[in-house]
C-alpha cells in the first residue's frame, strides 16, 4: 500500500493540535475539532477498526476510503509515538 505525502506527513510528529484533515467540517460540526480528539475515539474501542470505522461512518459520514485512512493514518501515529 502506498501512502500520500499528507499520510506521511501526519505520521511523522505526534498529533498535538492538528487540524482533522478533510473530513474537517463535519467532524468539527460534532465537536471533534483536533486531531487529538479523533485520537481519543480511535483509543476508546481499543483501536479496534471496524468499531473505528464504524464510529467515523455514522460521525460524519466517512466513506471506505476515508474511514480506511483515517484509521491508518491513527494506528501509524500511535505505533509511532505511543
Amino acid at each position: 500500500m502506498t501512502t500520500s505525502q499528507k499520510h506521511r506527513d501526519f505520521v511523522a510528529e505526534p498529533m498535538g493540535e492538528e487540524p482533522v484533515g478533510s473530513l474537517a467540517k463535519k467532524l468539527e460540526e460534532r465537536g471533534f475539532d483536533k486531531a487529538c480528539v479523533v485520537l481519543g475515539q480511535f483509543l476508546v474501542p481499543k483501536k479496534d477498526e471496524d468499531l473505528f470505522q464504524e464510529w467515523l461512518k455514522h460521525t460524519c459520514g466517512a466513506n471506505a476510503k476515508q474511514s480506511q485512512d483515517c484509521f491508518g493514518c491513527l494506528r501509524e501515529g500511535c505505533d509511532a509515538f505511543l
